[in-house]
């Protein structure tokens, strides 16, 4: 009976199948929340299972900036970013917290001049809070003039907050120095000492590698406040401004606020 059988021409030309595992403690991201910001190229995506480390690496000097994109499926985002320049040579590093990764995903741009450059993502929370990771060099979102021109010098050890509308969606922040190294923490509360999402940030030097993020405001009662947690010696300047504001939402009436600041009905 083995004889009998004849190969047919689509098995003489179908191609071999091969099999290409992900690396260990990440997989293609194939489910859930795709980050906003990411491009259309799904594929990018990664998982970060909880406790893992994954990089993306840049020979080229030609890739002087990227963008890191951070999500979940609504749980809390913990993560360590990175960025390697060298053997030994963190230049920029940052710890980033967000209540849920779905409402509010994670976008900064990471300057990367003078390749090779490593992006390292360590997803620091349980294995029960994956992280849907991306990082890309193209397309890269930039600060407005309008951000550039509202500069403000916040000195060493001083606080700066910034209220904004409800109408407003998401704000832009860029931090920058003179040359001096740059240490800055970034909060976005909505309501008294209720923090959504916190940012800490180290880079060497402020200027050569200033620091760009845009922070998804949704509801009302949304406060940005930037921390120069660096000494009195190493001011810094901070650009806050509206990025996207959402036409449709009314200015005198707000349904579904769930905070409300300065309320004494009842008392």
């Amino acid at each position: 009976m083995l004889g009998l059988l004849t190969a047919t021409p689509a098995m003489r030309m179908s191609p071999p199948v091969m099999q290409v595992s992900a690396p260990v403690g990440t997989q293609g991201y194939t489910g859930g929340v795709v980050p906003t910001r990411a491009g259309p190229d799904v594929d990018s995506v990664i998982l970060v299972q909880g406790g893992s480390l994954r990089t993306w690496s840049y020979r080229s000097p030609m890739v002087e900036q990227v963008q890191v994109v951070l999500s979940t499926e609504g749980r809390p985002l913990d993560a360590d970013i990175e960025l390697w320049h060298g053997p030994d040579n963190t230049p920029c590093k940052m710890r980033v917290y967000v209540e849920n990764g779905q409402l509010r995903p994670f976008s900064a741009v990471v300057e990367t001049p003078r390749g090779p450059n490593t992006i390292a993502i360590r997803n620091i929370g349980q294995i029960e809070f994956p992280i849907a990771a991306t990082v890309v060099a193209d397309d890269v979102d930039m600060p407005t003039e309008e951000c550039t021109a509202s500069f403000m010098t916040v000195q060493g050890g001083a606080l700066r907050t910034y209220p904004f509308d409800p109408s407003v969606d998401s704000v832009q922040v860029l931090l920058k120095t003179d040359g001096r190294p740059l240490n800055a923490r970034i909060e976005l509360l909505q309501g008294p000492n209720n923090n959504k999402q916190v940012i800490e940030l180290y880079t060497e030097d402020g200027c050569d590698r200033p620091f760009f993020c845009i922070l998804e405001t949704p509801g009302s009662g949304n406060v940005v406040r930037v921390v120069n947690t660096a000494p009195v010696e190493f001011p810094m300047t901070a650009g806050v401004v509206p990025y996207s504001i959402n036409e449709r939402m009314g200015a005198d009436v707000v349904l579904g606020g769930d905070v409300v600041i300065g309320g004494d009905v009842g008392w």
